[in-house]
């Protein structure tokens, strides 16, 4: 079984270490250090350290006159706030204005599962993903985050960078070298492709394991960027396999699989299967038995990949 490893920790650290190779880099808080553990940043770097209070508009809007002073500013709070409660400056001022602001939402998917679905971001990247100008990356484990995080800082323009609360599993090691852009093939396989981000790349691992157990040769694609979408390698998936299964910790409308059902639409048409949250709200519970209740599990991104495969063959 792979280790788990906090993705809090984690991010913590490897802000702390972007901190000592980049001095423009600065930290901005909602009152939520101690949540997301940015607290690690300040406590190297108090200077660069600015806690703007429960005030998640005035968050953006800090970041952004930052930016614009030269400054590479990430500013931290919950998922679904930066996609609601804070959406107009995020839109009039960091997109419209092109700021250089690193929007770095904490606890994202269902992560924050014991606060319920007010506290659940389920749609964060279809509203994010709408918006022109933005970025939007996944990471699927610690050290994909330690790879990707430094090239949020270096990517022109905004980027919002999604956040699991809770310990992951530990999927790569040093030599994971993946690229904001540019999807990585994990597993190769020519009958179905199971593309996925952030937790879920794991649980598409072991479907697709559990699938070649019955003669099926899945394919796993992991898309650490959402947008922009790696297009050609996506097209490229459905030329050779026919089939597409869309795997994300969000709801099934306007994410990931959204952006892959315009992109095959538009050039490469083939069966896709979204995975996801079914367009409703979820409740509250255990993190990954809450995955499971709301057809996220190993076994229903197994049972989507035999229907793709079967709407191939129709």
């Amino acid at each position: 079984m792979a280790e788990l490893v906090s993705m809090r920790i984690a991010y913590g650290q490897a802000l702390v270490e972007l901190g000592k190779a980049n001095p423009d880099v600065v930290v901005l808080s909602a009152d939520v250090s101690n949540s997301d553990h940015s607290f690690m940043f300040e406590e190297v770097f108090p200077d660069r350290f600015f806690n703007v209070g429960i005030a998640e508009q005035s968050l953006v809007d800090v970041a952004v006159g930052l930016a614009y002073s030269g400054k590479i500013p990430f500013a931290n709070t919950f998922a679904f706030l930066f996609a609601t409660r804070a959406l107009e400056m995020v839109r009039s001022h960091v997109c419209y204005g092109e700021a250089n602001v690193k929007l770095m939402g904490a606890y994202a998917g269902l992560s924050d599962s014991f606060d319920g679905p007010t506290h659940h971001s389920v749609t964060d990247i279809a509203i994010m993903r709408s918006l022109p100008k933005m970025s939007i990356v996944v990471p699927s484990d610690p050290v994909g985050l330690a790879k990707l995080l430094p090239q949020a800082a270096e990517w022109p323009g905004p980027v919002f960078f999604r956040l699991n609360r809770n310990e992951v599993p530990v999927l790569f090691d040093d030599g994971y070298d993946p690229k904001i852009g540019q999807a990585i093939t994990l597993r190769p396989g020519n009958d179905v492709t199971l593309i996925c981000a952030g937790l879920m790349v794991s649980r598409c691992l072991d479907a697709a394991e559990a699938l070649a157990g019955e003669g099926i040769d899945a394919r796993v694609l992991e898309v650490h960027t959402v947008k922009p979408l790696d297009v050609e390698g996506v097209l490229q998936a459905a030329r050779e396999t026919g089939a597409l299964v869309t795997v994300e910790e969000h709801s099934i409308v306007g994410g990931l699989g959204g952006a892959v059902a315009e992109a095959v639409t538009d050039a490469y048409p083939v069966p896709v299967k979204r995975v996801g949250l079914a367009d409703r709200f979820a409740e509250t519970g255990p993190y990954f038995e809450m995955l499971d209740r709301y057809g996220m599990s190993v076994e229903d991104i197994a049972a989507a990949a035999r229907q793709a495969l079967a709407a191939k063959k129709g």
